[in-house]
């Protein structure tokens, strides 16, 4: 972990040429210098706006004494103004540096820098096609310039909702070479869009909504792969939204763009940004009124770096943003912050006593950062820590941050606590104890031991398989990142199936459910073979799904949080993720998986526990919501769906089961059903019996199977009630009953015939209560022979 070490001044002015006139303009500016550095540091660019016409408003000053001419640029009051100062991409073999100014309405004036020559006009050339046109922003991006132009209607009146849509970002080849500049042709990246803000990297183009833009289309950002031609649609809330290559100029239409993805923008909270700067590793950086540093990655996703202030910051309030190798420096205020970028660690709090700062490029020193500032140039260096040749792991510091939310949760006091105050109080044990524990097993490779307390032994050997598992676990991850692209998959697998069993033995909270839930969007296939391994599924001989799992896995399977903890924000519960796992890799499971689930839950609760999952939605409805998402619907869909119902063995389900097979007239399955589960009570018999009677006395498709139905009959159904439900379920015909009907779907008594004499001659209950009196020998008994 690097650690900053002391602000120290490094130099005066005496470094640049004319170093007393660049004191001068830094002190005496009425408002802030802009001031832009050459990638190789050799360089230094002033803009000063509000000197008046006379003096030079673009400065140029060279560094380590290299001679040659100044480059001083001024100009009148009704020229338009300057909208970029450019540093383009040089060819080797001129050595030289090349600076590009670009005006308002895309005059463009290339200069270029000879050693001992100075500092040289090659060209001026013309941007923009149309004379109306007005370039709003501009960047460098390789070997060519992207920028943003405003192209005013040609009717003043026009409505101003179209007027927001007159907007086009262009771009444009532009080679230095010795004999000149080479300006390829105009190339339309979108047209008909808002204003952006067009800010490059060496591989990307972000284009960021400019703050008067359109209020609805300032909901997101667009990012811009000159070598994919391919553009990009991410929101900071939601993330990757959308994107699409543009082949061709009618496809490079902005409102086309958005056209399949109007129903989410128009969701979308509008961006929050007051300060955007891109980082050195391609990301752009973004401050958030209310002090918060994020980063957006090339392909749309955002990570939270820091949280500057709690107080909203000032439209006009400037932010210096730079960063050095994974070290990100931000001057608000007077007051330097460093921050580690992968950690979010603050690294460095330092308040200085300069007004003006401007961060100075310094190639190839990424332990150090360069200020300029109105009394000279200041280095911040970067120093390890003390006592030790190795900085301390991240995920010692880890344990120290997570200690210091813990505690500062449950605490009453108002004191805020630190992770120095908690490494150093003595207070809290815990954390003190853990970080000696992984100190000493990351760092035995590399060193010797060192010594621990007898109490941190016993407790290393506690958890000395965690701390395996943990380090086989790095060890994969690094096997991931390195391994050949046939072999990454296998790893990917592996790595999948830890992670879940990792956090199926955790606390099943709302963050592992959301990080489980990404796991199996990301990596389905891996996801379904590591949920089989951690429950242990498999067929046993019979065919059966059989688990093994543990009674504590099965709780985190059954148990964690549930839909209305989590929300409607795209997260579901474990139970559901596993049976989404079944529908798309093993459907005909998915039964077998909700029976066995049942079976553990009557184990586990008690029956209509509201604290089990059976006591607020039972299992088999949750599994039908799961096959009720799917996008598709088939017939298979609705098989499982029967079979999700009669797995469940509850009485309403199993008559939704039949009603379901009555609809579809699949009389076989139908009869099938019935015989199965007339068996598991008296009362659900008689349900059963009582419906299907009600359809043979509608229709004739059950008559085939009246030798499979009348056994069904329950045992209190009297001759009497058979007749009254089968006259009460008749259908109603409109024409006058015949005697002698020559069609053959009218119901007759030689069809309830069998039923009949089957209740008529089956004993009653009170017969069947003395039948063992009534079958006894002769009544009285016989006298019992004399013994002589």
């Amino acid at each position: 972990m690097k650690r900053a070490g002391m602000l120290r001044k490094v130099s005066d002015f005496s470094d640049f040429s004319r170093g007393h006139w660049l004191q001068e303009l830094l002190c005496q500016g009425e408002e802030p210098s802009h001031v832009h550095s050459s990638p190789d540091g050799q360089h230094l660019l002033v803009l000063q706006k509000s000197r008046p016409p006379p003096l030079p408003q673009v400065l140029a000053f060279q560094r380590h004494g290299i001679s040659g001419a100044d480059l001083e640029r001024n100009w009148q009051q009704p020229q338009p103004a300057l909208v970029g100062l450019l540093f383009l991409q040089s060819p080797v073999p001129l050595a030289s540096s090349a600076l590009a100014l670009v005006w308002e309405h895309g005059r463009t004036e290339v200069w270029h820098f000879v050693v001992a020559v100075g500092w040289q006009l090659l060209q001026t050339l013309e941007l923009c096609q149309g004379a109306r046109a007005r370039i709003v922003s501009v960047c460098s991006q390789g070997a060519s310039l992207v920028w943003c132009e405003e192209r005013p209607p040609l009717d003043a009146h026009s409505d101003m909702s179209k007027c927001a849509f007159r907007f086009c970002v262009c771009t444009r080849a532009l080679e230095v070479g010795e004999q000149g500049v080479q300006l390829g042709t105009v190339r339309i990246v979108l047209h008909n869009s808002p204003e952006y803000q067009v800010l490059a990297t060496p591989q990307h183009v972000f284009l960021v909504p400019a703050t008067a833009s359109f209020a609805t289309t300032s909901k997101f950002l667009l990012i811009w792969h000159p070598e994919k031609a391919k553009l990009t649609i991410t929101a900071p809330s939601v993330g990757f939204i959308h994107s699409k290559v543009l082949r061709s100029s009618s496809e490079s239409d902005f409102r086309k763009l958005l056209l399949g993805s109007v129903g989410l923008l128009s969701c979308l909270a509008p961006l929050d940004i007051h300060t955007s700067a891109v980082s050195n590793s391609g990301g752009l950086l973004l401050v958030s009124t209310k002090g918060a540093v994020n980063v957006v990655e090339p392909d749309g996703t955002q990570r939270h770096i820091f949280d500057l202030e709690r107080a909203p910051l000032a439209q006009g309030r400037p932010i210096q943003l730079k960063t050095f190798g994974s070290i990100l420096a931000c001057v608000l205020a007077g007051v330097l912050y460093l921050v580690d970028q992968n950690s979010g660690r603050l690294i460095e709090k330092k308040i200085l006593s300069m007004k003006e700062v401007h961060f100075l490029e310094s190639p190839g020193e990424e332990d150090s950062i360069q200020l300029l500032t109105q009394t000279g140039i200041y280095s911040f260096s970067f120093s390890k820590p003390e006592d030790s040749s190795r900085p301390e792991p991240c995920l010692v510091e880890m344990v120290f941050e997570e200690a210091c939310r813990y505690y500062q949760r449950r605490s009453l006091s108002s004191s805020k606590l630190t992770v120095e105050k908690l490494k150093k109080g003595g207070v809290f044990q815990a954390p003190v104890a853990l970080a000696a524990i992984l100190q000493h097993s990351l760092f035995q490779k590399h060193k010797p031991a060192r010594g621990l307390q007898d109490t941190y032994a016993k407790l290393l050997s506690t958890m000395s398989l965690e701390l395996q598992s943990y380090m086989s676990l790095e060890l994969l991850k690094t096997c991931v990142v390195c391994a050949p692209e046939s072999e990454v998959e296998s790893y990917c697998e592996e790595l999948v199936e830890q992670e879940v069993s990792r956090v199926l033995h955790s606390d099943m909270d709302k963050d592992n459910l959301a990080y489980l839930n990404s796991v199996f969007a990301s990596f389905p296939k891996a996801a379904w073979k590591a949920t089989r391994s951690c429950l242990q599924l498999q067929q046993n001989g019979d065919g059966l799904l059989v688990a093994r799992a543990t009674p504590e896995v099965w709780k985190k399977v059954l148990g964690g949080p549930q839909q209305e903890e989590v929300g409607q924000n795209g997260v579901v519960p474990l139970f559901e993720l596993i049976c989404a796992s079944f529908l798309r890799f093993k459907p005909k499971w998915l039964p077998s998986f909700v029976e066995l689930t049942q079976q553990y839950v009557s184990i586990s609760w008690a029956y209509s526990s509201k604290e089990g999952p059976e006591g607020q939605v039972p299992l088999y409805k949750r599994a039908l919501g799961v096959l009720a998402r799917k996008n598709k619907h088939s017939e298979a869909d609705d098989e499982m769906e029967l079979e999700l119902l009669l797995c469940s063995k509850r009485p309403k389900a199993i008559l939704q089961a039949l009603h379901f097979l009555i609809c579809l007239k699949r009389w076989q399955r139908v009869v099938e059903v019935a015989e199965k589960f007339s068996k598991l009570s008296p009362l659900l018999n008689k349900e059963i019996f009582t419906m299907l009677l009600a359809e043979f006395a509608q229709h004739r498709e059950l008559d085939p199977y009246l030798d499979m139905l009348w056994p069904l009959c329950p045992a209190d159904l009297t001759a009497s009630d058979i007749l009254t439900m089968v006259l009460q379920h008749l259908p109603r015909s409109q024409e006058d009953p015949v005697p002698f009907s020559s069609e053959g779907s009218q119901l007759t008594v030689g069809l309830l015939k069998p039923l009949l004499q089957r209740v008529v001659q089956r004993p009653c209950v009170q017969d069947e209560m003395y039948s063992d009196a009534l079958q006894s020998s002769t009544f009285p008994p016989p006298t019992p022979p004399r013994e002589h």
